[in-house]
């Protein structure tokens, strides 16, 4: 079962519209339903809300140390509250996803994400779920960096909430253990039809902090 539900982000407002906070979009979503209140926690380094759900407890965190530094967050919230590595999940962008679709999966490697190779380092272990939330990918290498670090174009904003209301249908598999359950209500939700896509302002909805 799942006892923390963790979003990954940078924080500050001027990365709060990026590709790269879908993480922190999900768990303010996931907040949101549960009728919570995410507070800053010094102890572990991000804000974070306590829930009961079914009279399971389960909590909430968005960790505050940027990306790259997400694991020192979620290791001392786990630790402290002996929540096992595989009763974490771990949501967050991903590029090789489409946006509006989203896959969860357990273990394997990071992948080259910052967060969750800081994640794998401080629990010692890449056995923990994670929800994979698709942003697409700019096409080449050399332009990531800059692709996560800016807001996604409007239809593609419209196509990732579609799919975090949907994979929030998931949450009381995930929180009873039912995992092939959930697995099977993320992969099987079809996203939309995607609409013709709007021309952009000048300033377009493509730009953002690098």
């Amino acid at each position: 079962m799942i006892k923390l539900f963790v979003g990954l982000g940078n924080p500050g407002p001027e990365y709060e519209a990026t590709r790269h906070n879908a993480g922190f979009w999900w768990v303010d979503a996931l907040a949101r339903e549960l009728k919570v209140s995410l507070v800053p926690e010094r102890s572990y380094h991000g804000f974070a809300a306590r829930a009961n759900v079914g009279g399971q407890t389960v909590w909430l965190l968005e960790p505050q140390t940027f990306m790259n530094l997400s694991g020192k967050s979620v290791a001392a919230l786990a630790r402290f509250f002996k929540i096992a590595p595989e009763e974490i999940l771990v949501v967050h962008d991903e590029l090789d996803v489409l946006p509006g679709q989203a896959k969860l999966k357990f273990g394997g490697s990071h992948a080259g994400h910052n967060g969750l190779r800081d994640i794998h380092a401080q629990l010692g272990t890449g056995d923990y779920w994670r929800l994979r939330l698709g942003i697409g990918h700019p096409g080449a290498k050399s332009e990531v960096v800059s692709w996560v670090l800016k807001k996604p174009l409007r239809e593609h904003r419209e196509a990732i909430d579609d799919a975090i209301v949907r994979t929030l249908k998931a949450v009381p598999a995930l929180i009873a253990g039912e995992m092939d359950k959930a697995t099977l209500l993320i992969h099987t939700s079809k996203p939309p039809r995607p609409k013709p896509p709007r021309k952009e302002p000048p300033e377009g909805g493509d730009t953002g902090a690098n």
